[in-house]
């Protein structure tokens, strides 16, 4: 189902990412912090910088903190210390996307609201404390840290479905990555491409909301 094709209708849940959905992210920030802590320019901390297989362990809740940090810093090739590496790790956060408070308050009066993101546990610390109000709306977060599944595999979708409690097709999802807006549609859930927040305006409006 895409954006075009919602109505009003047999929608019992809506799941929302966080990153570029409710929580505006800038990698970019990182980048700068970290290459200010080096002393370096910041095009060095990018060509450095991948999402390896220990990054992605880590994001599912399989490697420690300390220990992905320790390979951050091997890969990187700069003597940063555990406070800078989490300094900069951070400040990929800029702050809610625009609009998108009034529309979540507005949504949970209707259905519950869940959320579902790939993040790791120092990511999740840091925006469960600071964005406490915008994320009270939510019934449950469902973190790949947490339940070590990400998207945009298919059991991380079945699971949440499972712990939704309803079925799949009565749920829709909202992400701002083409592949896992696919993949929940392959799960059987209707999913919108987020690229503002005007598409999730859209949406909502859509389903009478």
């Amino acid at each position: 189902m895409t954006l075009d094709s919602l109505s009003p209708g047999p929608v019992d849940a809506l799941l929302f990412d966080l990153g570029r959905v409710v929580l505006d992210i800038d990698f970019n920030r990182t980048v700068a912090c970290w290459a200010a802590h080096a002393g370096c320019q910041p095009a060095e901390i990018v060509a450095r910088f991948v999402r390896d297989e220990i990054y992605h362990l880590h994001e599912t809740g399989k490697v420690e903190d300390a220990v992905y940090f320790e390979s951050l810093r091997t890969s990187l090739g700069f003597g940063l210390s555990q406070a800078q590496l989490l300094e900069g790790w951070n400040a990929i956060f800029v702050g809610e996307m625009p609009d998108i408070a009034p529309l979540l308050k507005r949504a949970a009066k209707r259905m519950p609201l869940y959320a579902f993101s790939n993040t790791n546990r120092p990511h999740a610390e840091y925006f469960c404390k600071t964005y406490v109000d915008l994320l009270s709306h939510f019934r449950e977060i469902f973190l790949s840290s947490t339940i070590g599944l990400r998207k945009p595999d298919a059991a991380a979708y079945d699971h949440v479905v499972k712990a939704i409690g309803v079925p799949a097709a009565r749920i829709v999802f909202f992400d701002d990555l083409a592949a896992n807006v696919e993949a929940a549609r392959a799960r059987g859930m209707a999913a919108v491409h987020v690229t503002s927040t005007d598409d999730v305006v859209k949406a909502l409006a859509a389903l009478g909301i």
